[in-house]
This record gives C-alpha cells, sequence and structure tokens, in this order.
C-alpha cells in the first residue's frame, strides 16, 4: 500500500467479529488514524455490540455506535430473529438481510463525510461469502462510485479480504501479528458465543475449518 496513505483516515465498518476486526488491525497498519463505526440492527444477540465497544476500547480507537434498527422489522430472518432456526438449505441463506451492507455502507458513508475520513474499510468477502450478494465485488464497487457521487467525494472503499478464503484471512490477522487476539476475542458465532464459539452453527463452522487449515499448514495443533 502507498506510503501517502499513511498519512490518511480510515472509517473500519466494525462487527466485533474475525473479519471486521482483521480489517481493523489492517487499517491501524495503513493508515495514520483510524475510527470504527457498529451498527445496531436488532440482530440476533447484543453480545455482537459489547464486544465491538471492548475491542474499540482496548485499541483506543473512536467508536461509533449507530441505531439501525429499522432494519429489523423490514427484514425479519434469522441473524435478527431468534424466533427462526438458522437455514442453510436454500440458495441464499435465511441468515441474509436484505439491504444490510447497502445500508451499512450508505451510513458510514454519511459518517466518513463528517470526519473527514476518505477511506471507508469493510470485511466483506466474495471467496467465503456465504451466499450473500450483498458481499460481492461488484456490489462494492458500485456502492464506491454511488457513495462518491451522492456527497461529491472521492471516497475509496477497501476490502482486504474480498479474495481470501478463511484459513488466507487468519494468516492475514498472523502476518499482522494479531491471530490471537483475533481467535480469543472476537465473535463470529450466530449464538453469541465468543472465541472459539457454539461450534456448531454455519459461522463457527466456517471459521474453525479455516483456522485448523492454517494451523496445520504451520505444523501447529489447534
Amino acid at each position: 500500500m502507498s506510503e501517502v496513505l499513511k498519512n490518511e483516515k480510515a472509517l473500519v465498518v466494525f462487527s466485533g467479529g474475525q473479519d471486521s476486526t482483521t480489517c481493523l488491525f489492517y487499517a491501524k497498519k495503513h493508515f495514520k488514524e483510524v475510527e470504527l463505526v457498529t451498527f445496531e440492527y436488532g440482530q440476533r444477540h447484543a453480545k455482537e455490540i459489547e464486544v465491538a465497544r471492548q475491542i474499540a476500547e482496548d485499541q483506543n480507537l473512536k467508536h461509533h455506535v449507530l441505531d439501525m434498527s429499522l432494519l429489523s422489522q423490514l427484514t425479519p430472518n434469522a441473524l435478527t430473529s431468534s424466533d427462526i432456526s438458522i437455514s442453510e438449505d436454500e440458495d441464499i441463506p435465511n441468515t441474509f438481510v436484505p439491504a444490510r451492507n447497502l445500508l451499512f455502507l450508505s451510513f458510514a458513508g454519511a459518517l466518513a463525510y463528517q470526519i473527514n475520513a476518505k477511506h471507508i474499510i469493510t470485511g466483506v468477502c466474495e471467496t467465503d461469502f456465504s451466499g450473500y450478494p450483498d458481499c460481492r465485488d461488484s456490489f462494492i464497487k458500485s456502492m464506491n462510485l454511488s457513495l462518491s457521487l451522492s456527497m461529491d467525494r472521492d471516497f475509496v472503499i477497501h476490502t482486504p479480504l474480498m479474495w481470501l478464503n478463511k484459513k488466507e484471512t487468519w494468516a492475514l490477522s498472523d502476518e499482522l501479528g494479531v491471530l490471537d487476539y483475533v481467535r480469543y476475542n472476537t465473535l463470529t458465532c450466530y449464538n453469541g458465543i465468543i472465541a472459539e464459539g457454539c461450534g456448531t452453527c454455519p459461522a463457527c463452522r466456517l471459521r474453525k475449518r479455516g483456522l485448523d487449515q492454517y494451523l496445520a499448514e504451520k505444523g501447529v495443533h489447534s
């Protein structure tokens, strides 16, 4: 990454999970100033917000928490309602929240405008994107253009995980020197269990498979 960017400001879309926490440390390495934004949208468990706040405090970063509870009213699904069982039987999992990343990036853009941050970083990934259409590279590119045109600002949306699978995402956290921090302090589990998680939900299985693959490649037992 260009040395010029190290003098600029970035806003990380931050959930406190493996991917966004890896992006946090990526941002800290590459940008002079970093702030975080977390969205409270009626997600399945409030623990996600608590974990995001704790990590932000640990890293001494300014943390914005925005109320997006309207999402849970518009798009009830397994990620916003504990009454709906998580299922992967359909082409798009029922944990998909329609328009979530569209709205998150729109509001992140508005906040970035206010805090004078040119760069927006999000942990979306097309390689292990779970069938979510709003995690695709084509969507991010279109959103980057829309944000820039809508506010007449030259925003840059960075997606450092876009072409990485979970094993490679763990490798990136290790390269950044924070593998253990990400492993033991983040929340990926759909059931709200920090670190190793419940071990059975789709998010936990994907996370664990990637970690096991990476540690095995290094010759380390998980």
